[in-house]
């Protein structure tokens, strides 16, 4: 892999908010931004058609984020956009940065247009009221609207022989609507991707992928059998940020077994969990088959703020059995005991026997302080409980272009490692602890890589579960 390929621009949102209006982002395009980049990671701040095309849901979300790149989708198929190295910070004034650039991807070339004022002055114009402009030449959300207004002047490199798809960028008082724009915080590649070549020569874990692995691992699953005789069926916990994958994990590993892409939870990319209740799911051998000794529980996301997501007092309600399936979920007033509808007394079939967090794999390094904090006292609180804990990183196809090429790739590539590693740190998790998975998304028949990675997190989820029946005494 080239050093500009080692991680996707578009990781936050690659596919699965097409159903959201925005448009399918290929490898290729993805490369055209790193190759204008060099060695980064870009990280999504803000989605206009999530958080707005106004000028104040821009700054409330990329103000004081460093260098930054943003991308512009016209109505028209034209695909452009901006980078500055300097913040946004409201200062009312014109900012200098003579790293800035605006940018057209056409065909396999992209375009740059380098800024051409001494010191790179006037590189950009930045107001509180405004979106990004770029030289009071590029608009970004001109008027806190879908649109950006070009009217090229001296500050930028305008090649007036180029065009661009529909329409001309040089052209003047040129008004393009927009069916997307973002906004990506830009980072340095971390020392062990940058310094990678191709790839690492040796896989640092070992897979089969053949359709016997799959075949294998499919039929343990079904033979397996809890050592205690009094439980039927491993209840694993998912907990994790909205828009990570828990229910997705489920539609997953469902379409594994019934052998087809199937969507029996709610699952998407809205700004706010899509679960409000709390859902336990068993997986079937086929539509007609057995139950698998397997019953995934899914929660709210967890959110920023208090009063939002999953109530973290909650946890240990689930943990120990008390909250049934389909209950409501309140995030401003937690569960409490005495709610019980069913007076039966709790047995360990009714509690969590491993808990699973989720995490998208291009989102780790961006966690938030306050969800961090929060999953720090979820981990307290399961550890005291004594349940074993594993991690699940999602959409590894999205943070390598590579891996999303070909996930026999996976464990070849540096960027998922440091993704590990960092995962890792921030948890508190030893890294063999933490498993890759690719969620089915937009796919429309199933994949033998994607299977045999579902299929090792839930194999993993049994061995798990065994270490904490090893641990306690029959009830």
């Amino acid at each position: 892999m080239s050093n500009s390929s080692l991680y996707s621009p578009f990781s936050e949102f690659y596919m699965d908010t097409c159903d959201m209006g925005f448009p399918s982002i290929f490898i290729e395009e993805q490369e055209q931004i790193c190759s204008l980049l060099g060695n980064v990671e870009l990280h999504l701040l803000y989605k206009a058609s999530v958080h707005g095309y106004t000028a104040s849901a821009f700054h409330q979300r990329c103000d004081h984020q460093g260098p930054t790149v943003i991308v512009a989708y016209s109505n028209t198929g034209d695909i452009f956009g901006g980078y500055t190295s300097e913040d946004y910070t409201q200062t009312q004034g014109y900012i200098n940065d003579k790293n800035a650039f605006l940018f057209q991807l056409q065909g396999k070339t992209p375009v740059q247009f380098k800024i051409k004022t001494p010191n790179g002055s006037k590189a950009r114009n930045d107001n509180y009221n405004t979106g990004p402009c770029f030289g009071n030449e590029v608009y970004f959300l001109h008027n806190n609207s879908a649109k950006v207004c070009c009217n090229p002047g001296n500050v930028y490199k305008f090649k007036t022989n180029d065009p661009f798809g529909h329409n001309n960028f040089h052209h003047s008082n040129q008004v393009y609507m927009l069916n997307e724009c973002a906004v990506f915080k830009v980072t340095n590649v971390p020392k062990i991707a940058a310094q990678a070549s191709n790839s690492v020569q040796k896989p640092w874990r070992n897979v089969l992928w053949t359709a016997e692995k799959r075949a294998e691992l499919m039929q343990s699953i079904k033979n397996y059998k809890p050592p205690i005789s009094s439980v039927k069926g491993i209840r694993v916990l998912l907990i994790g940020p909205i828009g990570a994958g828990k229910s997705s994990f489920f539609n997953s590993i469902n379409s594994v077994f019934r052998g087809h892409v199937t969507s029996q939870a709610m699952s998407g990319s809205s700004g706010t969990s899509v679960t409000n209740q709390f859902r336990t799911y068993t997986v079937k051998a086929g539509r007609e088959g057995n139950a698998l000794p397997l019953i995934l529980c899914d929660t709210m996301g967890l959110e920023e703020c208090s009063g939002a997501g999953l109530n973290i007092d909650d946890i240990s309600s689930i943990i120990k059995g008390y909250i049934l399936d389909r209950y409501k979920f309140n995030p401003a007033s937690p569960f409490q005991p005495d709610e019980r509808l069913d007076f039966k007394p709790v047995t360990l079939q009714d509690k969590i026997h491993c808990v699973a967090y989720v995490l998208d794999t291009g989102k780790v390094s961006l966690l938030s302080s306050k969800v961090e904090a929060k999953l720090t006292a979820i981990r307290q609180r399961v550890n005291s409980l004594g349940i074993p804990q594993i991690v699940l990183l999602t959409k590894v196809d999205e943070a390598c272009p590579d891996v999303g090429k070909d996930l026999q790739n996976i464990y070849f590539s540096a960027v998922i490692k440091t993704k590990f590693q960092e995962a890792s740190n921030r948890l508190g998790v030893p890294m063999s602890n933490i498993i890759p998975v690719k969620n089915y998304s937009h796919e429309l028949d199933l994949d033998l890589n994607c299977d045999i990675l579902l299929l090792t997190a839930v194999q993993q989820m049994f061995r798990f579960a065994d270490n904490y029946f090893d641990d306690i005494s029959p009830v």
